[in-house]
């Protein structure tokens, strides 16, 4: 049996009995939790002015760069703490279906997942290749930096020029990690270094800085943005790269695991908290992995029985990894591709949802030096205003090894149904606190856009069953980054076994087999949040299904997951716990 809410049963005695000050005392605790996350967002947009401008939000500081000194970051972290402290002092059963129920949660899992994964001391080992890299964040952001007027030119230029100092302090912060017993791997090291090279090299024109000063049209700022480019950027860049290569990589630990960093397995799992907003141990992750491999295997047999003469599962997949039957020849052609692809998905929304976008978005190819490093696909949303659309990256830079059974459910994963749909859905709803529109955590991102994959499988959209092996192979290769992930950061998997073992179960190209692997490296727990997000949404799903069978519309399902915004999944469950219980009467 179904038990209400104490609150609920709390405000019914009062409307019908003599007249109590709960609801009174409901309205201003939702009141509090709004101003507070309300405070958070403000603050930090203070701090970290980059996530303002990256969002797309209105007030954003177009010109500011994080304080990333050790005396900033502490400073933010008393602000967490506040914030935090103020948090659990509220009673979240007083705003039991309040839309403030969900501003509550989404805040308290960010604070107190940041909270839990202090112990990791990132700030003492940041040298990354992937895009929790600041080399990567910072291009990125550089296509995000908006222009066109005196105002936005001159805060792009200043926040270029403030690049340099807070690169400097990048280095004084890898010193203090070598120090007191944090390092990034060798590996990764050395594909930083092979990444700034390749920046250093390129005219300022094609910097993958230099986007500010191509989509303006006035000579003085174009100029001036690209001489602070050559004058003081690119010597702060190779500063780095050179303390990198003469002073840090020798002293950079050789072993690929987070575990051998001081603290490292409860680092280790407390970012498995932050990334999936489940508690959830290592090894339940690995044997996760291997158990829905062993599953997809299975589905891609099936495949094989019918289209591939009934090849093995390695053979069907090396067939349409390797065999020129299956890859492309140009760059254009894997453009083209997956437009088609998103075009159709497109289309075929109101099949699915009952909520729509009319957000816009645009498929790019990524800068060279990110396509370079095996980067498999990403999306970015556009500015709150619409005044640019989302951009699909997608990496096109060699087509004669990139298969045609990749590109669908890359697809489907960044655009329709995946990110650009559920995160303009979001920020198109009335009512979601902002917080839940930007914020929020990879669990419930990354799981709805794996799970975005399947519903495109249901919908028919996939064009053959070249295509459905690119999507089982999709699920597989979050499958085995259970397996790997766990592997590398608490099992002692070695970057070789990890490489040999994805390439046994994905139809990426060697390099993106080898960007994968160095991703994992760099963001331990990350990549857990794919499948096991998709697991956790799915399992809603068919509980929803099976308790409620013939009155289950899995539009309104669809609708229920996506309508609040980001949320925690540990906020997800009883809400579709609440629908189904409403259905049924209970």
């Amino acid at each position: 049996m179904h038990r209400r809410p104490f609150t609920a049963i709390l405000a019914l005695t009062c409307a019908v009995s003599f007249g109590c000050t709960q609801s009174t005392d409901a309205t201003a605790l939702a009141s509090q939790v709004t101003a507070l996350a309300d405070e958070y967002l403000a603050g930090l947009m203070a701090y970290r002015p980059e996530f303002g401008t990256s969002a797309g939000l209105p007030m954003a500081n177009h010109a500011g760069v994080v304080d990333n000194s050790i005396t900033g970051l502490t400073k933010w972290y008393v602000q967490q703490d506040g914030w935090l402290a103020r948090l659990r002092a509220i009673n979240p059963a007083a705003l039991a279906g309040r839309p403030e129920a969900v501003t509550y949660a989404t805040l308290r899992e960010t604070l107190e997942g940041a909270m839990a994964a202090r112990v990791c001391r990132e700030e003492l080992w940041g040298v990354n290749s992937y895009v929790n890299g600041w080399l990567t964040g910072y291009s990125d952001l550089a296509i995000a930096q908006p222009v066109g007027t005196d105002t936005l030119r001159a805060q792009a230029l200043a926040r270029l020029r403030a690049l340099p100092r807070f690169i400097d302090v990048e280095v004084e912060n890898l010193r203090v990690g070598l120090r007191t017993g944090y390092s990034s791997p060798k590996v990764i090291v050395r594909a930083v270094v092979s990444q700034l090279d390749g920046v250093l090299a390129a005219a300022p024109a094609e910097s993958p800085f230099a986007s500010p000063a191509l989509r303006d049209t006035t000579p003085a700022f174009r100029a001036a943005y690209l001489q602070a480019i050559t004058r003081e950027l690119q010597p702060s860049l190779r500063r780095y790269r050179n303390f990198l290569a003469v002073e840090y990589l020798g002293q950079a630990r050789d072993a690929i695991g987070v575990s051998a960093n001081l603290n490292g397995a409860a680092c280790y799992r407390a970012l498995i908290r932050r990334e999936t907003s489940l508690e959830i141990a290592p090894d339940t992750v690995h044997r996760i992995g291997l158990e829905q491999m062993a599953r997809i295997d299975a589905e891609i047999t099936a495949i094989s029985a019918r289209s591939f003469g009934g090849d093995s599962v390695s053979g069907v997949l090396e067939r349409v990894k390797t065999d020129p039957t299956y890859t492309f020849k140009t760059s254009e052609e894997i453009i083209a591709y997956a437009q088609a692809a998103m075009d159709r998905a497109s289309a075929a929304m109101p099949r699915a949802f009952g909520l729509g976008t009319m957000a816009k978005i645009v498929i790019q190819p990524y800068p060279e030096f990110r396509a370079k490093s095996g980067a498999p696909g990403q999306y970015n949303q556009g500015p709150e205003d619409g005044s640019r659309p989302g951009i699909f990256l997608i990496n096109a830079s060699e087509p004669a090894r990139t298969s045609r059974a990749t590109i669908e459910s890359t697809t489907f994963h960044e655009t329709y149904p995946g990110h650009h749909f559920q995160l303009s859905v979001a920020r198109g709803r009335k009512g979601v606190h902002r917080i839940a529109q930007y914020l929020g955590n990879a669990g419930y991102v990354e799981g709805w856009g794996l799970y975005a994959e399947r519903v495109a499988d249901e919908l028919g959209l996939y064009s053959s069953d070249v295509d459905r092996v690119g999507y089982f192979a999709s699920q597989a290769f979050r499958a085995a980054r259970l397996v790997i992930d766990a592997g590398i950061h608490a099992k002692g998997m070695s970057r070789d076994a990890a490489i040999a073992y994805l390439k046994a179960h994905s139809t990426r190209s060697p390099t993106e087999v080898e960007g994968e692997i160095n991703r994992y490296i760099s963001m331990p727990a990350q990549a857990t949040s794919y499948m096991l997000g998709n697991l956790e949404i799915l399992k809603l799903r068919e509980e929803a299904r099976g308790k409620l069978g013939t009155k289950f519309d899995q539009r309104v399902f669809h609708d229920r997951v996506l309508e609040d915004g980001v949320v925690p999944l540990s906020l997800l469950r009883p809400k579709i716990e609440r629908w189904v219980h409403g259905l049924l009467g209970q």
